[in-house]
């Protein structure tokens, strides 16, 4: 499991995360929601170490990964990042061909090659729903593909190289909403699975799919637990408030 302890963030002079302090269930939709600038991607992206690359960045606290700490251990960036996949926002297919994106990782980290590096590339398209759509030119452009597609391909390169979790950044708000769909129903069944930690601005779909939810304001977690009672029956005002709508 993933398990955050008193983690501060500061970028520059301004402190984003403030003594956060969180366990991740296994196997569950994890779903981090809030207004705008009140950290969620700053946590989702300090999980496998993204936030590295932020000029001015200064970390404090732990993030235990299946019981190491991922800041202070000297954890190996890369095979931290392929345990722990990140769909974005937008998809950024490779310059290359729809076979040749899923096969990527898997060459990369000398997973398997021939015709296991075939057949995972097939189940990995099947596992998104998408091989039915591409099995006859999957060595045509990865670009060709509608954002929808791209999005769903993106999903399957992360699975491609076993990750153990997958972070999930807006992953849908750029679709249109049968795409959005799609990939929402792709994360239910997928967490049989893996852990899937997502941040969502929608709540109508952390309402859809989350079993845990979090809700941070101006860097704190103000209250987490299991989805359907900070839903029906949450604890805190700003919870409350944020729920029904008096800010975003």
């Amino acid at each position: 499991m993933i398990e955050v302890q008193k983690l501060n963030i500061y970028i520059k002079d301004n402190h984003i995360l403030k003594d956060v302090s969180v366990t991740l269930p296994d196997r569950q939709i994890t779903c981090i929601i809030g207004p705008s600038g009140c950290g969620k991607t700053t946590l989702l992206r300090t999980l496998n170490r993204l936030i590295d690359s932020v000029e001015g960045i200064r970390m404090e606290g732990k993030v235990l990964v299946n019981g190491t700490d991922i800041i202070h251990s000297g954890t190996e960036i890369t095979e931290l990042r392929r345990r722990i996949g990140l769909v974005s926002q937008r998809p950024f297919p490779l310059p290359m061909s729809i076979f040749n994106n899923v096969a990527y990782g898997c060459r990369i980290n000398n997973i398997c090659k021939g015709k296991e590096l075939h057949r995972t590339v097939e189940e990995n398209l099947r596992a998104v729903g998408l091989w039915e759509e591409v099995k006859d030119r999957l060595h045509t452009p990865a670009a060709r593909l509608s954002i929808g597609q791209q999005q769903r391909l993106c999903l399957a390169r992360s699975l491609a190289v076993q990750p153990e979790y997958i972070l999930a950044d807006e992953a849908t708000s750029a679709l249109d909403p049968i795409s959005a769909k799609t990939v929402e129903d792709l994360f239910v069944k997928l967490k049989e699975q893996y852990s899937i930690i997502m941040v969502t601005h929608t709540l109508r779909q952390a309402l859809r799919i989350a079993d845990h939810v979090i809700f941070m304001y101006l860097g704190e977690i103000i209250e987490e637990g299991d989805a359907r009672q900070i839903f029906q029956n949450p604890q805190h005002e700003l919870t409350q408030k944020y729920l029904t709508g008096a800010f975003s």
